[in-house]
């Protein structure tokens, strides 16, 4: 049994994710916004989900929520420190990289214990015809071979890439209206997943796409549009994603996260 006396464990999850909205749920299961979220009574636990404010209406998870950059790595250590966080996990995109190296830098400098959370990526089947890339740019100089109206999914941040391709045409889909520069032959689709088989069918046939432009973000929500492009031979570009900083563990799903937190405060209970 926790210590009464003891304040809570205060767990920070750098989120904006499917799998940080079920972590918090699991280990916070109060609602977004409840004045003061009460911990779960078996952990004893505080959690916080910070977003990066990228979204105009984010999806709120359970427990405490901030929104807004930390000031790079020192700023986040001086958070962690500041508000008594006992361990950090981070359960952000596959392709928020920078959030991830300055959470690895920034745990090691306040003698945080660090862990990602990485849903598995995607893995081309019998039928795909996958051309993989390392950045969005090689992704840009694929495309003029592969097509000439392109289904483009890899977010509104990434369209100064692709700007320069004046001869292709482009299906943007994005949460959020995307913000110039932009490609000058563009039809923007404000959606978000999860998406249907059907309804990428449909998106496919009747915008005449003959290519499709993702980042491997491994996500089930939006991986019909892979078996969209697939059954209509389309080609498709897959920008792999970077990386987990060095020396970081990682776990694929939330149920071991909370495992992972579970074994660590009575590790540190036990002492």
């Amino acid at each position: 049994m926790p210590d009464a006396a003891r304040p809570p464990r205060h767990v920070l999850i750098l989120g904006g994710t499917t799998e940080a909205r079920r972590l918090a749920a699991a280990l916070a299961p109060e609602p977004a916004g409840a004045p003061e979220p009460a911990p779960a009574p078996e952990c004893a636990l505080r959690v916080t989900t910070s977003l990066a404010g990228r979204v105009s209406a984010p999806r709120l998870p359970a427990g405490e929520v901030r929104i807004g950059g930390f000031g790079g790595p020192e700023g986040l250590a001086r958070w962690l420190r500041e508000h008594a966080v006992d361990a950090l996990i981070d359960a952000t995109h596959p392709f928020a990289d920078t959030i991830s190296h300055n959470a690895a830098l920034a745990a090691a400098t306040a003698h945080v214990p660090l862990l990602a959370v990485r849903r598995p990526g995607w893995v081309p089947g019998p039928g795909d015809t996958w051309h993989q890339v390392t950045s969005l740019d090689e992704a840009a100089a694929a495309l003029p071979a592969l097509g000439t109206r392109v289904f483009l999914t890899t977010g509104r941040m990434g369209l100064a890439h692709f700007a320069h391709l004046t001869g292709l045409w482009f299906l943007v889909r994005s949460v959020d209206a995307p913000e110039p520069p932009h490609p000058p032959r563009m039809e923007v689709l404000l959606d978000r997943g999860p998406f249907t088989v059907e309804g990428e069918r449909a998106l496919l046939r009747t915008h005449r796409i003959d290519v499709l432009v993702t980042k491997d973000s491994g996500a089930a929500a939006t991986a019909a549009k892979l078996t969209a492009a697939r059954e209509a031979g389309v080609p498709v570009v897959v920008v792999r994603r970077p990386p987990v900083p060095d020396g970081v563990p990682v776990v694929e799903e939330p149920e071991a996260a909370a495992e992972w937190l579970r074994g660590l405060f009575s590790a540190a209970d036990s002492h």
